[in-house]
């Protein structure tokens, strides 16, 4: 197993000016395994109740995700409910219920235990911790976070940031982590709290990459339409680590290809509600967009 990603797995329930879709398949590891499945095989570690909806269990293995790490517990999946305005970057959460996630212990089978790459996808940090302590030596780990977890638990967040080398998080969420306002500044006072690389998801502004040597600044794929911004992140994250686990290589120009990668991903995300674009997506439509960013960007 070369990829373990570990996040939650949702049932949402999303409404935008135009239209309402209830009971869809969410959360942080769902986008992210689908997205990392175009280029690897991943496992998964989460928990899901009993309601959640089978036909996506399928389209898990129709993808050749392992999923022996998601456990089924008695009781009703994690629940999320939010609302889009008029700019899809303006989201309120409606309502979440915390269901089978309560009290939920994290335990990796011990087929991913040695794992080249950990992806801590968003979830509490002290579940991050555990995780990793139960990893046996991986090449790399990456995680992502969100403000709720910056305010409610920022020592245990610091403690895991210490431990990893790639982190991702959003331009509002390092300017909690960072009292600055640049952000080419916030990622480098960010490589010296642990991670040798650090991404800034900016939106529909693209991301902004930082280590020690190299900036990298990577636009977002223009899309006319934008019919559920939900998961665009966690595809972000999913496609670039699924390309650095396919190519066994951190080296900078990979770094460079799996952030555009990342971004095709995400783009596709955003098209249609949920999950529902990867259900027809296909590789050659992915390295089709690959050569239109390329063609996007060179000058």
């Amino acid at each position: 197993m070369s990829l373990v990603i570990i996040g939650t797995f949702n049932i949402d329930t999303i409404e935008t000016p135009q239209v309402r879709k209830e009971r869809i398949a969410g959360g942080s590891g769902t986008y992210a395994a689908l997205a990392a499945s175009f280029f690897t095989q991943p496992g998964i570690v989460g928990v899901i109740g009993e309601d959640f909806p089978g036909e996506i269990l399928d389209i898990f293995k129709e993808k050749k995700i392992d999923t022996h790490g998601l456990e089924t517990r008695k009781g009703k999946t994690f629940f999320w409910e939010g609302r889009y305005g008029d700019d899809p970057n303006q989201r309120t959460t409606l309502k979440t219920e915390i269901n089978v996630l309560h009290g939920y212990e994290p335990r990796i089978p011990v087929e991913y235990k040695k794992a080249d790459i950990i992806f801590l996808a968003n979830i509490d940090p002290d579940l991050q911790e555990d995780i990793l302590d139960q990893a046996e030596n991986p090449q790399l780990v990456a995680m992502d976070t969100m403000n709720f977890w910056i305010n409610k638990k920022p020592d245990a967040l610091l403690r895991v940031l210490r431990r990893v080398n790639i982190f991702f998080a959003n331009d509002e969420e390092v300017k909690m982590l960072v009292r600055e306002a640049n952000l080419v500044a916030i990622g480098r006072q960010l490589l010296t709290k642990g991670p040798k690389l650090s991404v800034i998801k900016k939106g529909e502004h693209g991301v902004l990459i930082l280590d020690e040597k190299f900036v990298c600044a990577i636009p977002a794929f223009p899309s006319e339409c934008v019919v559920d911004p939900t998961g665009a992140g966690d595809c972000f994250a999913g496609g670039f680590l699924g390309y650095l686990d396919k190519v066994r290589s951190c080296e900078e120009a990979d770094v460079r290809r799996a952030a555009v990668y990342g971004t095709v991903m995400a783009s596709f995300a955003i098209e249609d509600f949920g999950i529902d674009r990867f259900r027809t997506l296909t590789f050659s439509e992915i390295e089709e967009r690959y050569e239109a960013f390329r063609k996007l960007v060179s000058f």
